[in-house]
């Protein structure tokens, strides 16, 4: 494991200033925190605005085409400030040398390997040193091919780093800094995956999988909660399959219950669940466990079977439909989403009928829809049977009109239900709003709940972000709902730590 990074000595010397600028997932949130984290505890001014930053560090993402383009413009846009740019994440990562090449703008491309050391990299950047860029290689060679021999193979794995791995982990400080506010943070279950989706390049680059131990993860659980935070959402590529590296295939279902019992949590989120690795003890922990959001964020991809096969994926209409049902079977109310790709290498017409049968039948709550592009180093991008680009935006913008309708019948199912929200914001600009999520709502991925006045004698003004309150629904708009408060059942607590 990384050592915890020195702490400068010399209380004169002015502070110098780095601004942390995240693009991407939930994954990369985290691991800019470790990111500022080690350089706030070398002296570093850490902050988020590149606005009179020295150095302005750009966590990119690297999953598709967009999300690169994002990344670049991003980091064109920092340079402008005047301030140093150097580009870090999984787009530095997956191109390390070609992108230097690629934007000179950068002053500098930092890989993975880098991470413990950023303070020295970026104090480098600042004296005018080059550094060189490092060769792009597949990340899981690192790693043993048995998962459960993985542990401790000394491997830089960004959000994992622990202070110091010899003391009880309840007892240890946390590698991590809060870079926002707000009463949800992410948690890190684990990083990199072992499945290998033909469309899909992240375990090229992010590694195989491995799983964080759960006293870290209890240990810094515990720490959120002392800055404030009121839900957590568990992520990871592939948190299905945690536990498997450690010997424990039930490993997040005994975990759940442990963190939905930490001081000041009132909500635990599971993100990111692979319908083919989705057990029945999983599914029965996220649905029935008190203080578990009932919420299956389930990544089909598709739902012919055809299609499914060449993915390199598994399942079909009729498997996901019982799965869902299983759910809520448990609990009706439960919420679940998940991602479609359409467009994809041989695609028939009668595969995306069956994938609009499966969208009409699951009466999900959220739906992401990505038109098909080929990304470097897939299997996809080599395959035959390309789908014209004209048939794929046809196809795209059918699904997605039709995802939008779903969604926003499915909210309207939920009219007169009892839902219980957490306040994420109260509106500055719209007196006596205040915005907030229900167990079904992810933040930012999915929909959100509006709290409006009524008859029940809760006061909206005296709430609070953090605050849990129990409401009944009485309108919705699209996906997102509206609803009255009726009981106050937990009210945010103050931080009680640093942050």
């Amino acid at each position: 494991m990384a050592r915890y990074p020195r702490v400068v000595s010399d209380s004169a010397a002015p502070a110098r200033r780095v601004a942390l600028l995240t693009l991407g997932c939930a994954r990369n949130e985290v691991d800019s925190e470790e990111l500022a984290a080690r350089l706030h505890a070398d002296g570093w001014e850490v902050g988020t605005d590149g606005e009179g930053a020295d150095v302005v560090v750009v966590n990119t993402c690297g999953f598709v085409a967009k999300a690169k383009e994002d990344s670049i413009q991003t980091l064109l846009a920092a340079a402008d400030t005047g301030a140093k740019v150097v580009a870090a994440g999984c787009m530095a990562e997956r191109y390390g040398a070609e992108l230097a090449d690629s934007l000179p703008e950068a002053d500098a491309v930092l890989g993975f390997d880098d991470y413990p050391e950023i303070s020295t990299r970026l104090t480098a950047v600042l004296a005018g040193e080059e550094l060189a860029a490092h060769t792009p290689r597949d990340r899981r060679e690192l790693l043993p091919l048995t998962p459960v021999a993985r542990r401790g193979a000394g491997v830089v794995l960004p959000g994992h780093a622990t202070v110091d791995t010899h003391t009880p982990a309840h007892l240890r400080g946390i590698l991590r800094k809060r870079l926002g506010g707000g009463p949800v943070a992410s948690l890190k279950l684990a990083s990199g995956c072992d499945r290998r989706c033909a469309f899909c390049a992240i375990p090229a680059f992010r590694g195989a999988f491995v799983s964080r131990a759960p006293d870290e993860l209890l240990g810094e659980a515990e720490w959120l909660a002392k800055t404030g935070v009121r839900e957590l959402v568990l992520v990871s590529e592939n948190s299905t399959s945690y536990g498997k590296d450690l010997g424990d295939p039930r490993a997040l279902e005994k975990l759940l219950p442990q963190l939905a019992a930490v001081a000041g949590i009132v909500r635990v989120r599971v993100s990111y669940l692979q319908p083919a690795e989705t057990r029945p003890g999983l599914v029965e922990a996220i649905a029935t466990t008190p203080g578990v959001a009932g919420y299956f964020d389930l990544s089909f991809q598709h739902a012919s079977e055809p299609v499914l096969r060449r993915m390199r994926r598994f399942g079909s209409t009729g498997r996901f439909l019982e799965l869902l049902a299983s759910a809520r079977a448990l609990d009706p109310a439960a919420g679940a989403r998940s991602n479609f790709i359409v467009g994809f290498p041989g695609e028939t017409r009668a595969d995306f009928d069956e994938l609009v049968r499966f969208l009409t039948a699951a009466r999900l709550d959220a739906i992401g829809v990505f038109d098909y592009s080929d990304e470097d180093g897939t299997e996809a991008a080599g395959m035959a049977g390309k789908v014209a680009r004209a048939t794929v935006r046809r196809r795209y913008d059918r699904l997605l009109a039709l995802a939008d309708e779903l969604c926003a019948q499915r909210a309207e199912e939920r009219l007169g239900s009892v839902v219980e929200v957490l306040v994420d914001a109260l509106d500055d600009g719209q007196e006596g709003v205040v915005e907030g999520r229900a167990a079904h709502q992810a933040p930012e991925v999915d929909g959100s709940t509006t709290l409006v006045a009524g008859d029940a004698g809760v006061d909206l003004a005296a709430l609070r972000p953090g605050d849990l309150v129990r409401a009944t629904v009485t309108g919705t708009e699209g996906v997102d709902l509206i609803a009255v408060p009726t009981e106050l059942i937990s009210a945010a607590v103050p931080p009680t730590g640093p942050r």
